[in-house]
């Protein structure tokens, strides 16, 4: 998997202090710049109303930009979750040279990406970029269905962090995530196998969704 404007995720390790400047990049835009204050505030004083101002401002736009992707509305909330936990659990990674929002988009984009990649689908376009709200375009080559050892690696680190994601749920939210994150079932297949009318499932895992975002905004910045 290659994405033109580079982005890898580093391998996970103890949390470096923040060494965050008071003002950032000086060309950044006024939007750009409440960012920067929001993650400022998230690292050193863990402020949970940074973690759910930056999840406020970006949910929508990451979550057309990945419909775009993979065309399926369930699909993109899940992927939506994930993007937002990889940005919140690595917020120590982010390097102010570049726009938080530049960076998160870059998150979401991979994330889908490997999501195409694992069930090879053939709705999305390769030939044409993804635009972001910000009017950024990303082009996309994938060259291969097979995992490398870092991709099988970030793989396993996102299966990991929606483990602890979904822990934090009661356990009646709990099994029905595992069946739509972890054994990848439909909807359809999620109420027979619990026995549940279709529109129950779909309006508990409505709910088990926005839960998980709340959890999105943590009391210790671990996501």
């Amino acid at each position: 998997m290659e994405v033109k404007e580079n982005f890898q995720e580093e391998e996970s390790g103890p949390k470096k202090p923040s060494v965050f400047s008071a003002t950032g990049n000086p060309n950044f835009s006024i939007r750009a710049k409440e960012d920067y204050d929001l993650v400022r505030k998230a690292l050193e004083t863990q402020d949970q109303s940074a973690y759910a101002k930056l999840l406020s401002r970006y949910r929508d736009s990451i979550y057309f930009m990945v419909l775009k992707m993979v065309h399926d509305t369930d699909d993109a909330d899940d992927l939506t979750i994930e993007a937002f936990g990889k940005a919140f659990s690595n917020l120590d990674k982010y390097s102010p040279d570049f726009a938080f929002s530049t960076w998160l988009y870059k998150i979401a984009l991979n994330n889908s990406i490997d999501w195409i990649r694992k069930r090879k689908l053939e709705t999305l376009s390769i030939d044409e970029p993804v635009e972001s709200e910000s009017g950024d375009n990303y082009s996309i080559e994938i060259k291969s269905h097979s995992l490398d050892p870092e991709e099988k690696y970030i793989k396993e680190q996102r299966a990991r962090l929606m483990r602890e994601l979904i822990d934090k749920l009661n356990p009646k939210y709990r099994m029905l995530i595992e069946m739509r994150f972890f054994d990848e079932l439909s909807y359809e297949e999620i109420a027979e196998k619990t026995n549940l009318p279709l529109g129950t499932v779909k309006a508990q895992l409505f709910r088990a969704k926005d839960l998980l975002y709340q959890v999105l905004a943590p009391k210790k910045g671990r996501y």
